[in-house]
C-alpha cells in the first residue's frame, strides 16, 4: 500500500484525520509548512503508530513552493487535500501542486470541500471540485457544514470576554458539525479509497440551530448569560477586522458564509455521518460541554 499524504496536517481537520489513520496503522505522511515540521505528532500517545512501526513521516510542503513537491509526493497513492485559508486563487496557487501530485503517481484525492459547493460556483472549493472531476484521478469530496470549532476558535474571544456571539446570520439556522466527525469521515475515505471513489459526503450535525439557540446552549453550559448580538454585515465586518484581527479576505469569506445562513442555505441536514461511520453525529451540546474551557474566564 502506498503512502497517504495529509496536507494541512497541523490544522484542526488535518490533525484529526492523521490521528484517526495512525490509530489504524495506516502508512501516513504528514505534510507541513517548512516552519511547522517540528510540531508534535498528532497521535496522542505514540508517534510511531499503534503497532510500534516506523515513525510517522513529516515532510516540508508548501503549495507555493514546487521544490517541496517531489519528496512529499514520492510513493504516495492517496492524498488528503485541504485548501489553505489564505489561498483564494486556487487555479494559480493550489491546482499546480495537485497536478504535480498526479504526475508523481497520486491516484486518489480526498478533498475537504464545503457544504453546497456544487451549487456555488463562486467558491474556490467549487473550482477545485471541477478540476478534480476532470483530472483523471479518483476523487472523494468531503463537504462539511459549519464547524462547531469556529465557536471555540475564531469567535472564542467574543463569547469569553464579551458574552456575545457576533455573526451576521440573522435568524437563519446552521447545521453545525463537529470537526471530529468531519475528520473521521475523511479518514474513512482515505483508508478505503475504492469504497469512496466518486462519492461526495455532505457531513452535518444532527440538527440545525439558530444562533439564538446556540447562545442558549452556551448559557446553560457556562452558567452565565450569552447573547446573540445579531449584527448587520457592516457592523460585523468592522468588528471582525478590528476586534478579531481578521484579514479582509477572511472577513469577506466569513461574511458570505453567514449571509448564506441568514438566507436559510446552511440548515440542510444529511445522514452521511451515520452512513459512513455507523453512528450519529456529535451534537453541539456535547461539543460545548467538551470544549467549555475555551470560553471560561480566568479565575479572579
Amino acid at each position: 500500500m502506498g503512502q497517504i499524504l495529509i496536507t494541512g496536517a497541523s490544522g484542526t481537520i488535518g490533525r484529526i484525520v492523521a490521528r484517526q489513520l495512525i490509530e489504524t496503522g495506516a502508512p501516513v505522511r504528514l505534510a507541513r509548512r517548512p516552519a511547522e515540521r517540528t510540531a508534535p505528532s498528532p497521535h496522542p500517545t505514540d508517534p510511531r503508530g499503534m503497532h510500534g512501526s516506523d515513525p510517522v513521516q513529516q515532510m516540508a510542503f508548501d503549495f507555493a513552493d514546487p521544490a517541496t513537491w517531489p519528496a512529499a509526493f514520492a510513493d504516495v497513492e492517496t492524498m488528503f487535500l485541504l485548501r489553505p485559508p489564505a489561498v483564494a486563487n486556487v487555479r494559480r496557487d493550489l491546482i499546480p501542486a495537485v497536478a504535480a501530485a498526479r504526475s508523481a503517481g497520486v491516484r486518489h484525492v480526498v478533498f475537504l470541500s464545503l457544504q453546497g459547493a456544487e451549487h456555488n460556483r463562486l467558491t474556490p472549493h467549487a473550482a477545485v471540485e471541477k478540476w478534480l472531476r476532470a483530472s483523471g484521478m479518483a476523487w472523494t469530496f468531503i463537504r462539511p457544514s459549519f464547524f462547531c470549532q469556529n465557536l471555540s476558535s475564531t469567535h472564542a474571544s467574543d463569547i469569553r470576554d464579551r458574552d456575545a456571539i457576533m455573526v451576521p446570520a440573522g435568524g437563519g439556522a446552521t447545521a453545525f458539525v463537529d470537526a471530529e466527525d468531519v475528520g473521521a469521515v475523511a479518514a474513512a475515505a482515505l483508508g478505503d479509497p475504492a469504497e469512496h471513489a466518486g462519492r461526495a459526503w455532505t457531513v452535518t450535525g444532527p440538527r440545525a440551530l439558530t444562533y439564538e439557540q446556540v447562545a442558549q446552549i452556551l448559557t446553560g453550559e457556562l452558567g452565565r448569560p450569552i447573547r446573540y448580538a445579531r449584527p448587520g454585515l457592516a457592523a460585523y465586518a468592522r468588528h471582525a477586522r478590528t476586534a478579531l484581527g481578521m484579514p479582509w479576505p477572511m472577513v469577506a469569506v466569513t461574511a458570505a458564509i453567514y449571509t448564506s445562513a441568514r438566507f436559510g442555505l446552511a440548515a440542510g441536514l444529511t445522514g452521511d455521518v451515520r452512513a459512513v461511520l455507523g453512528r450519529d453525529p456529535i451534537d453541539l451540546s456535547a461539543f460545548a460541554h467538551r470544549e467549555r474551557a475555551a470560553w471560561a474566564r480566568p479565575a479572579a
